[in-house]
């Protein structure tokens, strides 16, 4: 089969494009890999190499899925049409063709597009949505994933993720028209950096500053400190690094307005689809923040704050109780921010009473009990910043709770309803100001972090994941899950667990044999719920072959958290192999 469909492409593509299939014409394996399966369309698009074949990223398996968008959108009526779709994209390998492509695409279906005149990050992606009342939003990146990586993320109507419901439509659009070589496609020029609100034809507008300067204006007013960042910002002992993405222009425009005045990574400031200064261009390792690190013990920073290409997450590094630059954990970055928002909201009196936090249930719980401390309510949805946006949505429409701050532990932030997907913009806003804030307060970021552990008790986590290799990586990853269902799990290590949740079944099975509804959708995920909050989650990804395991606990002091989360983790992945 994988024969026959490589003879197709190779008829099919262009003559420039035929000399890498070529090369690979002889390899059974290579084969294999391209051609034997399709890139998964699924709520989160599609993300995989670059590359020719089915199961790459191409300009072929682009254009098939922007005509399954196109018809989608076509399907609304002709108002769908008119709204359009809006066009971003990051600094990764063929991301300005990919963007290209689609608005060609999306142009030769009668689908307005609004495309950005040049790379902007996520927020502004989703924001945009907002701003012109699309249909629909196309982000080209894969996020934090190695350079030879590029994707296609969705967006609704609301700026966040698109929905399951919707995204179904559009996977039953693409199955409809399978073909990889008969998608229309109206040809536009890639001259039109730097243009704004201008028409490339019928169809095709260029977008930019008009809509930064909205987004900055809507941004600028979640500002919580305003006056000490006018006063202080230009004395700030901050290093910041784009790592050679999307965040570069809007983080610093941020906090140029702001008055903030940070040291930058000079040489990872500019577009790099090559990400040449880092082995992976991911802002929560040690080894992508190093430059900055380095530039930090030289100008004697006191915090790192690097985004990753397409500027969703936020990675921080502060200087401990010793002196020394350390990582801090999404779980960490999160609990800062929710701490220095509701202390500020509190001090203006400006605390509403409905006030809400959404978190994922694999967050730490230290965040439920901080903000329950000030009498808010805490939501806990499903991995994926789209179920934070749902809440935001739902209301809006209500007015039952205000929304305040949403999160996730893999490094992603939202304050503000501006846009509905994770915004390190706005995160790296938020920190330069709460270092701030505690600096004018005599504590240092590392001390403020260590206060909220006294209090509430030392939290310690564990997230790793599990890679299966191969074409049949996603089936044995699959298997493990069933067994592990199949096993009765009373205890972890030393832990005893109290309930386990399946989120597949949407039940909660006590120790006694209580069963429970969740009122949750449904997902791949096991959770076991150990005591006090502590738990330990087991979930696939929802994209790749790779097997997640989240260990949180906590204990008295930093040194026995470490070792019991040390334990948990060896003790769970025992009962995985």
């Amino acid at each position: 089969m994988e024969d026959r469909i490589y003879r197709e492409w190779l008829a099919g593509v262009l003559p420039e494009e035929r000399e890498e299939l070529l090369a690979i014409g002889k390899n059974p394996q290579e084969l294999k890999e391209r051609f034997a399966l399709e890139l998964a369309f699924g709520t989160a698009g599609m993300r995989g190499e670059v590359g020719m074949g089915t199961y790459r990223m191409n300009r072929y398996t682009v254009m098939r899925a922007t005509r399954g968008l196109a018809n989608y959108v076509r399907s609304l009526g002709e108002a769908g049409c008119r709204r359009g779709v809006v066009i971003s994209y990051d600094t990764r390998r063929f991301s300005r063709v990919f963007a290209i492509t689609v608005a060609e695409v999306l142009s030769a279906y009668g689908v307005n597009a609004f495309l950005f005149e040049d790379v902007r990050p996520v927020p502004m992606c989703s924001f945009a949505v907002r701003y012109f009342g699309a249909a629909a939003g196309v982000m080209i990146t894969a996020s934090h994933n190695p350079k030879e990586y590029n994707g296609y993320k969705v967006y609704g109507e609301d700026g966040a993720q698109m929905a399951p419901e919707p995204t179904a439509e559009v996977v039953r659009f693409i199955r409809e028209n399978p073909g990889y070589f008969d998608v229309k496609t109206t040809p536009i020029a890639d001259d039109f950096r730097g243009k704004d609100n201008v028409k490339l034809n019928d169809y095709v507008t260029v977008i930019g500053k008009t809509v930064d300067e909205a987004y900055y204006d809507a941004i600028l007013k979640l500002s919580l400190s305003p006056e000490l960042t006018a006063e202080r910002g230009k004395d700030i002992k901050l290093v910041y690094t784009p790592v050679h993405g999307a965040g570069y222009i809007p983080v610093t425009t941020t906090f140029r307005k702001l008055g903030i005045r940070p040291e930058i990574v000079k040489e990872q400031a500019m577009p790099d689809t090559e990400f040449s200064t880092v082995k992976v261009p991911n802002p929560e390792q040690a080894e992508t923040l190093s430059m900055g690190i380095a530039l930090g013990k030289q100008t004697g920073a006191d915090v790192v704050l690097g985004t990753d290409p397409d500027c969703d997450r936020l990675g921080v590094a502060v200087r401990d109780d010793k002196g020394e630059f350390v990582l801090l954990s999404g779980n960490q970055i999160g609990v800062l921010m929710i701490d220095y928002i509701l202390t500020r909201l509190k001090e203006r009196g400006e605390l509403p009473q409905n006030g809400a936090i959404v978190k994922t249930i694999v967050t730490t719980t230290l965040a439920d009990r901080l903000a329950k401390s000030y009498g808010l309510t805490v939501f806990n949805v499903l991995t994926g910043f789209k179920y934070i946006g749902e809440k935001i949505k739902e209301w809006e429409a209500s007015g039952e709770y205000t929304y305040l701050f949403g999160y996730e532990e893999s490094y992603g932030t939202l304050r503000g309803t501006h846009a509905r997907d994770k915004d390190a913009v706005v995160g790296s806003m938020l920190f330069a100001e709460l270092c701030l804030y505690w600096e004018s307060r005599g504590k240092t970021v590392y001390q403020r972090l260590d206060e909220l552990f006294r209090r509430f008790g030392y939290y310690a986590e564990r997230n790793t994941s599990i890679v299966y290799k191969g074409l049949d990586g996603m089936q044995e990853m699959a298997n493990v899950m069933k067994a592990l269902r199949a096993r009765k799990v009373e205890a972890i290590g030393d832990q005893p667990v109290c309930t386990v949740k399946d989120y597949l079944t949407r039940t909660a099975v006590s120790q006694d044999g209580t069963v429970e509804p969740i009122d949750l959708p449904q997902s791949d995920v096991v959770y076991f719920e150990l005591a006090d909050g502590q738990f330990v989650c087991v979930r696939p990804s929802g994209t790749e072959p790779k097997l997640k395991i989240y260990v949180l606990v906590y204990a008295d002091d930093k040194a026995a958290a470490d070792r019991k989360a040390d334990r948990t983790m060896a003790a769970i992945k025992e009962i995985l192999a």
